[in-house]
C-alpha cells in the first residue's frame, strides 16, 4: 500500500485538474462567500463543539499519529530497499537464489515493520475519520436544534424581511456545508499542513536540490491551475446564470401553460425556450472544455517534473551520491507533497465558505426574538367562558418605529357582534388582525380581551381563543381529516364529517378517491382554490373558537356556495364575536360595526345603514360597487 493511497487514489497530475474543476464548479460558492469575521466565526463555531471534547481530543491524537506513521514509513521504506537491493546483489554475485531472511541482518524483518507502518497509517486515518464524521454530524445536529428552536421566536418581521428561500437556504445548504467541511475540508488541510511540512523537511535532508527543483515545477503547475480557475469561475458563474435562467423560464411557461395556449402564444414561448436552452448550451460548453483541457496540461507538468526529478536522482544513484532506496523514497515524498499543494486553493477556499455558512448561521440565531411570554404561574387568564369582548384603546404600532402605520386606533367590539374591517388594500385591514393575535407587539395603547390586557397573557392562551380563515389557504401533506383536525387533533370522525358539513364541503370530499383519507400533497393541488378555502373553513367550524377572524373567506367560492356558507357561518358566528375583513361589501351589510380604515387609522365607524346615511368614504366605495 502506497501511502498517497490512504489519502487519495489519483495521482498529483488529477487531483490538480480536478481542483482547477472543482473551484469552478463552486465558484460562485467558494470566491464570493469570504466570511466578514473569519476569526470570530471560527472561535464561535469550535465553541459548539465543548460536548465533543474527547472525540476532538482523540482525532487530534490521531492526526499526530497519522503523520507519523505517514512520514516515517516513505523514510523506512529507504532502508528496507537498500536492504533487499543489497541482498539481491550478493546473491547476483555468489550465484545463490533471494530468498527472505528471517535471521538478525536478513530482510524479514524490515519488511514486516514496514508493513507494520502502513497498517498503523492506515488505521488511524480511518480512526480520525471516523471520529471526525461524527463530530461534524453532532455539530450539525446541535445546530439545527438551536436554529429550529430559534425559528419558533422569532417574530413575523423576521420573515416579512427575508425570502423563503433564503430562509430554507440557512436551514439546509448551509448547515450541509458545514458538516461536509468539517468532515473532509477540516481534516484533509490539518493533515496536509503536517504531511507538508514533514515531508519538505525529509526531502532536503535527502537533497536540497531536487527538492528546489520539484517546488520549482509545483510553483509553475500552481500558477496555471490558478489561472485556469480564474477563467473557470468566469465560464461557471455564466453558466449558473443561464441555468438560472432557463429553470424561471420552464417554471413560469409551465405554470402559465393554460394562458399561452389561450392567447396562441406556443411558438413564442418555445422560441424563448430554444434561445435560452441555446445560451445555456454554449456556455456550458465554453465552461467543460476550458475545465477539462486543464488535466492534460497539469497532467504534462507533473509528468514532466516527475521525469526531471528521477532523471537527476538516478543519476545521483549511479554516481553513488544516492542509495536507491533514498531515490524511491525521495519520489514517495514528491507523490504525498504533491497531493495537498495542488489542493490547497480548493481546501481553503471550502473552509471559507463554511465560515462564510456559519456566519450566516450565527447572524440567524442572533436576530431579536420576539417578547418572551410571562411564566404561566404569572401570566393573566381570562374567565371561562370566553365573553369575547375586545377593545383597542389608543394603540400605536407602526412595522418601523420611525414610521408609525397606526397612530392611535381605539374601537370596541362587543360580545357576540360582527365586526367588518373594510378598506382599500394596504389600508392596515390584516395589520390589525395582526395586532390582535399579538403575531407583532404594539408600540403603545393596550389590546384587551373580556379586561384583560392580551400583552399579559401567553400567546398560547390568547391564540386558542381565536379562529382564523385566512384567503391564503394553508393545508399540509396529510389527509382530508387530518387537515380539517389541525386545529382540534382529538377530534372524532364524526365530529370531522359534521363540520364539514356545516361548511358545505362533505359532499365534494366524498367524491375524492378516497374520501376523508384521500391524502393530500403538500400544496393540495389536487383540489380546485375554492374546494381548499372550504377545508379551511371546515377546519374553524370544528375548532368550535370563541373568536372568529374571516379574512376574504370566501373569496374564491362561487356565489351560490358563498350564500351557503353565509348561512352555516351565522349559525357558527351566533353568539360569537367575529371580525370580517371583506372586500366584496355586499357581504358584510349586516355587520354590527364597520370599521372603514386608510393608511392604518380608523377614519369611520358604525353600521352600514349609519355609515351611508353619512354620505362619506365608506359610503362612496360601496356606491362605487354597486354603479
Amino acid at each position: 500500500m502506497e501511502p498517497t493511497d490512504i489519502i487519495d487514489e489519483t495521482t498529483p497530475a488529477t487531483n490538480a485538474a480536478t481542483n482547477a474543476s472543482t473551484n469552478a464548479s463552486l465558484g460562485d460558492d467558494l470566491e464570493l462567500e469570504a466570511p466578514k469575521d473569519a476569526a470570530a466565526t471560527a472561535k464561535r463555531l469550535f465553541s459548539q463543539l465543548k460536548s465533543q471534547r474527547m472525540r476532538l481530543t482523540v482525532v487530534a491524537v490521531s492526526i499526530l499519529l497519522f503523520t507519523f506513521f505517514h512520514i516515517t514509513a516513505p523514510m523506512y521504506s529507504a532502508v528496507v530497499v537498500d536492504a533487499i537491493w543489497n541482498a539481491v546483489q550478493n546473491a547476483w554475485e555468489t550465484g545463490e537464489p533471494y530468498t527472505i531472511d528471517w535471521g538478525g541482518g536478513g530482510t524479514g524483518w524490515p519488511i514486516l515493520i514496514l508493513a507494520l507502518l502502513y497498517l498503523g497509517e492506515a488505521s488511524f486515518y480511518y480512526l480520525q475519520s471516523y471520529l471526525m464524521a461524527s463530530v461534524a454530524e453532532n455539530l450539525n445536529l446541535t445546530l439545527r436544534k438551536q436554529i429550529s428552536d430559534k425559528l419558533h421566536r422569532l417574530p413575523l418581521s423576521y420573515f416579512d424581511r427575508n425570502k423563503p428561500g433564503e430562509v430554507l437556504s440557512k436551514v439546509t445548504n448551509d448547515l450541509d456545508r458545514i458538516s461536509e467541511v468539517m468532515q473532509t475540508g477540516l481534516l484533509r488541510l490539518i493533515t496536509a499542513i503536517t504531511t507538508v511540512t514533514g515531508s519538505l523537511v525529509i526531502m532536503v535532508y535527502y537533497s536540497w536540490l531536487l527538492t528546489v527543483i520539484f517546488l520549482a515545477f509545483m510553483a509553475f503547475s500552481l500558477w496555471i491551475t490558478k489561472l485556469v480557475a480564474r477563467r473557470n469561475l468566469e465560464t461557471a458563474s455564466l453558466r449558473q446564470e443561464t441555468i438560472g435562467e432557463l429553470t424561471g423560464l420552464a417554471e413560469e411557461y409551465y405554470k402559465g401553460r393554460n394562458i399561452i395556449k389561450a392567447y396562441n402564444r406556443e411558438a413564442d414561448s418555445i422560441e424563448a425556450m430554444e434561445a435560452a436552452a441555446e445560451r445555456t448550451r454554449r456556455a456550458a460548453q465554453t465552461a467543460d472544455f476550458i475545465t477539462l483541457s486543464v488535466n492534460p496540461l497539469i497532467r504534462m507538468i507533473s509528468r514532466f517534473s516527475q521525469m526531471i526529478v528521477m532523471f537527476i536522482a538516478g543519476s545521483m544513484v549511479i554516481g553513488g551520491r544516492m542509495s536507491v532506496g533514498v531515490a524511491q523514497a525521495f519520489f514517495q515524498y514528491v507523490v504525498q507533497v504533491s497531493e495537498p499543494m495542488t489542493e490547497a486553493s480548493y481546501m481553503i477556499n471550502s473552509l471559507q465558505s463554511a465560515l462564510a455558512s456559519a456566519e450566516r448561521t450565527f447572524e440567524m440565531l442572533d436576530e431579536t426574538e420576539e417578547r418572551p411570554d410571562p411564566p404561566q404561574s404569572k401570566a393573566a387568564h381570562v374567565a371561562e367562558p370566553v365573553r369575547g369582548r375586545i377593545e383597542f384603546s389608543h394603540v400605536r404600532f407602526g412595522y418601523e418605529p420611525a414610521r408609525p402605520l397606526m397612530r392611535d386606533v381605539s374601537f370596541v367590539a362587543k360580545p357576540g357582534r360582527k365586526i367588518a374591517i373594510v378598506g382599500s388594500t394596504g389600508a392596515g385591514k390584516t395589520t390589525l388582525i395582526n395586532l390582535l393575535m399579538r403575531f407583532y407587539e404594539i408600540d403603545a395603547g393596550r389590546i384587551t380581551l373580556d379586561g384583560v390586557n392580551t400583552a399579559a397573557m401567553t400567546r398560547g392562551d390568547l391564540r386558542r381563543e381565536f379562529g382564523m380563515v385566512l384567503q391564503d389557504t394553508w393545508l399540509f401533506g396529510g389527509t382530508v381529516a387530518e387537515n380539517l383536525a389541525y386545529g382540534r387533533p382529538d377530534a372524532t370522525r364524526e365530529q370531522i364529517v359534521a363540520a364539514a358539513k356545516a361548511a358545505r364541503a362533505d359532499y365534494f370530499i366524498r367524491t375524492l378517491p378516497q374520501g376523508y383519507d384521500t391524502v393530500l400533497d403538500n400544496e393540495a393541488g389536487n383540489l380546485s382554490v375554492g374546494q381548499r378555502q372550504l377545508l379551511t373553513i371546515a377546519r374553524v367550524f370544528l375548532a368550535d373558537p370563541p373568536i372568529l377572524i374571516l379574512d376574504e373567506a370566501t373569496s374564491s367560492v362561487d356565489t351560490r356556495t358563498e350564500a351557503e356558507i353565509g348561512k352555516a357561518m351565522s349559525r357558527l358566528m351566533a353568539g360569537r364575536t367575529s371580525f370580517v375583513i371583506a372586500h366584496r361589501l355586499s357581504t358584510i351589510r349586516d355587520a354590527d360595526l364597520i370599521l372603514y380604515m386608510e393608511h392604518g387609522d380608523i377614519l369611520e365607524s358604525g353600521s352600514h345603514e349609519e355609515l351611508l346615511a353619512r354620505g362619506g368614504r365608506y359610503a362612496a366605495l360601496y356606491n362605487s360597487q354597486f354603479a
